[in-house]
């Protein structure tokens, strides 16, 4: 079920992005290339020849949004982590909608954007408070992915 979710959110965030006939392609390649993926965390992102690449500015706010929220839970020991998913998720699908990039730059968030859904989705799943609290640092821990490979 986790990977039809993911699945689907691909598609929109690949729907999104399909602005013209070589992003088209790209994206149909990249659409049928994820039905097989088994384990999205295992492609490491490329930086752009040891730069970060840049991300279009109308999609960074829901990445921060998303980064702040998660913070704000950590540091005031927040405990609803269904919440937080949440509106964390709220974030990821705006993110998806503002989504104009293309090219390497595109191929390579997709590549980061993946295993944080994933993470969102167990975290929306956790019924345990412990393992909730576990999932909510890797979601830190993804943030901190991200800003490592895009500006």
């Amino acid at each position: 079920m986790k990977k039809v979710i993911v699945f689907g959110m691909s598609l929109m965030l690949l729907w999104s992005c399909n602005n013209s006939t070589e992003k088209s392609t790209t994206h149909q390649e990249t659409e049928n290339h994820a039905e097989h993926r088994h384990d999205e965390s295992s492609e490491a992102i490329e930086l752009n020849n040891g730069e970060k690449w840049l991300v279009n500015e109308e999609m960074k706010p829901f990445v921060l949004k998303g980064e702040e929220l998660v913070n704000a839970y950590i540091q005031n020991n927040q405990t609803d982590y269904k919440a937080l998913a949440q509106q964390v998720k709220d974030q990821n699908s705006q993110l998806i909608k503002s989504c104009t990039m293309g090219g390497k730059s595109h191929d390579e968030l997709h590549k980061w954007l993946h295993p944080h859904l994933e993470i969102v989705k167990t975290l929306e799943n956790e019924t345990d408070a412990t393992k909730a609290n576990e999932t909510v640092l890797h979601l830190q821990h993804s943030y901190q992915h991200y800003h490592q490979y895009f500006n």
